[in-house]
């Protein structure tokens, strides 16, 4: 077992060298748990199919991380019925068990911290903080869920009555689909399910195939942790395939999706067709930092780079637009560009390293799209450029850009999914406001001023979910179960509660009122 440490991304630091050596030794195992084929598993039974996705790492696309079986419909259709079969019997074992068995699974969790995150780190290209923080979170997020069933009686209040039993409780769905991103593997696979689980649902996971080895390894965890075969199945694949079928399937009783705002929407729109059915979508974010002139630009330049660059810019709450004050725009650009220009770009499994790969040939297609656009009708400040030589060649890295392009170009508007920020001036913190607000997003938004009517004036009228004011950790980014819930408002969320909030559980049950007359 290893060593105890209380990871949050706040407190981790570099230069703790027991957890380093740790990550360390982890990474040597971790080597040799590439390359291995991974089964569907339905009902505790292991399904190895013919077509596999083999997938590869983002560091070099010669190293494999694991040949995964892509799930049929019939395996997904398979896995449904047996979620339903047995919804009921995990229903009755009541939140008291489910707890106890949940919170098992996230001490396991924490226990294998340094091996999940090593194998993050080469699956994904997280640097060994961010994926550390990532398996960290993922136990805390199992950890508060479980404590808002505990804090609420598992969500039972007494009624006035007279002649008999009167209450009022909240009650399971049925089965819940969980379809998770690569960029969180492990948190947003496990937040979600977790949270349906603790509230009596049962439960279908399809991660996406970058990301299925931390699926596979958190099927592992809820298994030895205790959580009955019935009540939880991964269903790995396509998502044209596994996907789409898993959401469209008639006995899915509600569904919590991480992804794109198309995708997103069209579950939204189409997923209940008989009668309404929940539907929790997490769909991005276009997210703005604003900083004014009385702004402290070392703290300010820190914040952004931290958001806009911290895992490639590959996290729904990256910090893409950048709107400074005129007086002190010049100096926040050159302090950017420097302070950029030094970060150390590499191999994420080593120390030092900043910013690894970014994932697929699809974000380097976009990332040299949005290059090229900065070239031709704007300028770049820094950056622009994939790297092709030496050993980093032979994975998908490239250079954080910074760059002014005019308003008009599509780069103000389109998420990304790089590490890519644009940067302009303004001169009245109204229109700066509007501007930040002029966007079908809502996740996060953050404000670097020293002057307290410009935070209030901000706070009042800025549209997202999470919003952060004078934080050099992260301008737009950072997320702590019980410190900083996470959800977005207009196109980025469905439902207006935050993952890691105290309202986030009860969206995996509904209200039932019983009178229970004794005579």
């Amino acid at each position: 077992m290893a060593e105890k440490f209380r990871i949050t991304y706040a407190t981790m630091s570099a230069d703790n060298e027991n957890l380093q050596a740790a990550y360390d030794a982890a990474a040597e195992r971790a080597r040799a748990e590439l390359g291995k084929d991974y089964p569907v598993i339905v009902n505790g039974e292991e399904r190895w199919r013919e077509e596999k996705y083999e997938e590869p790492s983002p560091i070099d696309s010669e190293i494999i991380i694991g040949r995964f079986s892509q799930a049929t419909t019939q395996d997904v259709d398979d896995a449904v019925a047996a979620a339903k079969g047995f919804q009921l019997e995990w229903d009755r074992m009541g939140w008291q068990e489910r707890v106890r068995i949940l919170r098992n699974v996230a001490d396991i969790m924490e226990d294998r911290v340094f091996d999940l995150a090593a194998l993050m780190a080469y699956e994904v290209g997280k640097s060994r903080l961010e994926a550390l923080g990532d398996v960290q979170e993922t136990a805390e997020l199992i950890r508060w869920n479980c404590d808002e069933m505990d804090k609420h009686d598992g969500f039972r209040v007494p009624m006035e009555g007279r002649d008999g039993d009167y209450y009022d409780v909240l009650r399971p769905h049925g089965v819940w689909a969980v379809i998770s991103p690569f960029n969180f593997p492990m948190a947003l696979s496990g937040g979600p399910s977790s949270g349906a689980l603790v509230a009596g649902n049962t439960v279908v996971l399809k991660p996406s195939n970058q990301g299925a080895l931390l699926g596979y390894k958190l099927y592992e965890c809820y298994r030895d942790g205790g959580v009955p075969p019935g009540a939880f199945h991964l269903v790995t694949g396509r998502g044209i395939v596994a996907g789409d079928h898993l959401w469209h399937h008639p006995d899915v009783n509600g569904i919590t999706f991480t992804g794109s705002y198309p995708v997103g929407m069209d579950i939204y729109k189409h997923f209940s067709t008989d009668v309404p059915k929940p539907v929790i979508c997490e769909m991005g974010g276009k997210n703005p930092t604003i900083v004014t002139k009385s702004a402290d630009l070392d703290k300010a330049t820190d914040g952004v780079l931290r958001s806009s660059f911290g895992f490639g810019g590959q996290k729904c709450s990256a910090n893409s637009r950048v709107y400074v004050e005129r007086e002190v725009y010049d100096d926040f650009v050159s302090q950017l560009k420097t302070k950029t220009e030094a970060i150390k770009i590499g191999n994420p499994i080593e120390r030092d390293v900043y910013m690894g790969p970014i994932i697929n040939e699809p974000a380097m297609e976009t990332f040299e799209e949005a290059a090229e656009e900065a070239r031709k009708n704007g300028t770049i400040v820094t950056g622009g450029q994939r790297i092709t030589e030496g050993e980093l060649g032979r994975g998908l890295f490239v250079e954080p850009t910074v760059v002014e392009v005019p308003e008009e170009s599509w780069i103000w508007r389109k998420e990304l999914f790089v590490p890519f920020v644009a940067v302009a001036p303004f001169d009245e913190l109204d229109d700066a406001i509007e501007k930040a607000n002029d966007t079908e997003y809502g996740l996060t938004a953050g404000l670097f001023s020293e002057d307290r009517a410009e935070i209030d004036e901000w706070l009042d009228r800025i549209q997202a979910g999470v919003v952060y004011v004078n934080r050099r950790a992260g301008s737009t980014t950072g997320a702590w179960p019980g410190v900083q819930p996470f959800g977005g408002w207009k196109g980025s969320g469905t439902t207006g509660k935050a993952g890691g909030g105290p309202y986030y559980v009860l969206q995996y049950l509904r209200e039932q009122s019983r009178t229970v007359i004794e005579e």
